[in-house]
């Protein structure tokens, strides 16, 4: 497997030249290792607080929850995965117009501990700001560190990006491997706030990597390349803290009333999902400085937006669905001890780090054989066949009954496999069809996908009525998964010209 074609950094930036010299597939420069490193910290406050969350929302009052159902809970989870990836939106307009992808990478890690060191104060009032505080640092670290790192790469050098993208999603797996065991141990067999803390803690040593680190980027992620005028600040200044005014007044009115329900935020987080990619796709493909060539690209991508929604929508019930059937219908008990039903969700990182170098050395293998449509496919089919034994696991557990906790296993193994073919290379096909000066807007398109599909995938359970998730529920979302996935296979040449990467 070949290294990704990176620029040498020097004091005045990266810089392109003959014979420079390229990393081993271990030995990376310092500013992938800075880069890597808040990454790493990031995904371990991320990955440690979700893996406690549900568990947390409907354990009960008694015992430290707030005895939320299955249902209301499993919709929390998705309005704020689903605000996590809105975030991405203005948090990518900010990095591309207004702070340069450096200092938007920094301040969303500053937003992203506050929330969590919010949420690690015992009081129930204090969940709610403090999922707002990480929704909000998150969606603008999340598109500025995609962009940030593309600056290293060759444009058109397309395996070498992927494999990078590749690397670096696997190596910040470690922490997402390690999260859920600490933050689970901490935070169901001690107390959930202790839990919270220790994700504020990783998001703080993430912080200090990054600002030791920025020395190593030279001119990378500077000034915005077409900075945002004056007026045009202004504008969306007003127009955000307008928007932000009216819905303060009305679900605080709503509150006062005593009828807020979380399906009335969930209600406008979902038109969100829906209108915000609509709005960015058109005012994109309006804007007067992309080319014919851009606008082509941009309309093909279109597709893609659509099958990672789908992706994300089934994915992300591993946090929900998937973790209310360890907690309810698997059986935890190893050698008279009972398995924390959050670590579970340690499954997907360690699959991750275990597939991600042979699906990275497929690839580069492949090369333009492999085009990106081909690897959603391949991505698509994996998670339903997660599904499929999802419904086959669901249909052995029965009133009572706990089914081996290898089912769980064999379908989280799926599920990383279809995240490798989702995550890293659809960041680098994001980074790669971008106009200049759009990077951190195109990628946050990418994360939108998730904001629409973790819009859906929240309210399947609630639709579902079920506690634990049934052979039905299964089986139906598998189905969409295994229709996506043709659908991308039968349609991967048109789409591969029209995206030129």
């Amino acid at each position: 497997m070949t290294a990704p074609h990176t620029h040498p950094v020097t004091a005045s930036g990266p810089t392109a030249g003959a014979g420079a010299p390229r990393p081993s597939r271990w030995r990376r420069p310092r500013w992938f290792t800075a880069l890597f490193g808040t990454d790493m910290w990031e995904r371990f406050s991320f990955y440690g607080m979700t893996a406690i969350l549900v568990l947390y929302l409907t354990e009960d009052r008694a015992d430290g929850g707030l005895g939320m159902s299955s249902g209301d809970a499993a919709l929390l989870y998705g309005l704020y995965m689903a605000s996590v990836f809105l975030a991405s939106v203005p948090g990518g307009w900010l990095g591309d117009r207004v702070l340069g992808a450096r200092r938007a990478v920094l301040y969303g890690g500053v937003l992203i501990a506050l929330g969590h060191a919010t949420m690690a104060v015992p009081v129930a009032g204090a969940l709610y700001p403090g999922l707002v505080l990480i929704a909000s640092g998150t969606g603008l670290l999340k598109p500025n560190m995609a962009s940030l790192l593309a600056e290293f790469y060759d444009r058109d050098d397309r395996a070498g990006r992927d494999e990078g993208f590749a690397v670096f999603y696997m190596s910040v797996q470690v922490s997402a491997l390690l999260a859920p065991i600490v933050v689970g141990v901490l935070g169901e067999g001690v107390n959930w706030h202790l839990g919270f803390g220790a994700a504020a803690v990783g998001m703080g040593a993430g912080l200090l990597q990054y600002v030791r680190g920025q020395r190593h980027f030279g001119t990378a992620g500077g000034p915005p390349k077409e900075p945002a005028p004056r007026p045009e600040r202004t504008r969306v200044f007003r127009l955000a803290l307008a928007a932000t005014a009216v819905a303060v007044v009305v679900y605080g009115a709503d509150a006062a009333a005593g009828t807020f329900r979380i399906a009335h935020l969930m209600a406008l987080i979902g038109l969100l999902c829906v209108v915000s990619p609509l709005v960015c796709f058109w005012r994109m493909l309006r804007n007067p400085l992309l080319t014919a060539a851009d606008r082509v690209r941009i309309r093909a991508y279109i597709a893609l937006f659509a099958a990672s929604a789908v992706f994300w929508a089934l994915f992300l019930q591993g946090g929900s669905a998937f973790a209310l059937f360890a907690k309810h219908a698997t059986d935890r008990e190893i050698l008279g001890h009972t398995v924390p039903a959050s670590w579970f969700q340690a499954a997907i990182p360690l699959f991750v780090l275990l597939l991600a170098p042979l699906l990275a050395a497929v690839w580069t293998r492949a090369g333009d054989r492999m085009p990106t449509a081909v690897k959603y496919a391949s991505g698509m089919a994996a998670v339903a066949a997660a599904y499929l034994v999802m419904a086959l696991a669901a249909t052995r557990a029965g009133e009572g009954t706990l089914v081996s906790p290898l089912w769980l296993v064999l379908a989280f193994l799926l599920l990383a496999a279809g995240e490798i073919s989702f995550g890293p290379v659809g960041m680098s096909a994001a980074t790669a069809i971008a106009p200049p000066g759009f990077v951190s807007r195109t990628v946050a398109l990418f994360w939108l996908s998730g904001a629409l599909g973790g819009g859906i995938g929240g309210n399947a359970l609630k639709v579902s009525g079920d506690r634990v998730p049934g052979v039905g529920y299964f089986l139906a979302l598998g189905a969409a998964a295994l229709v996506t996935g043709i659908v991308l296979l039968l349609c991967r040449g048109p789409l591969t010209r029209r995206l030129g990467v």
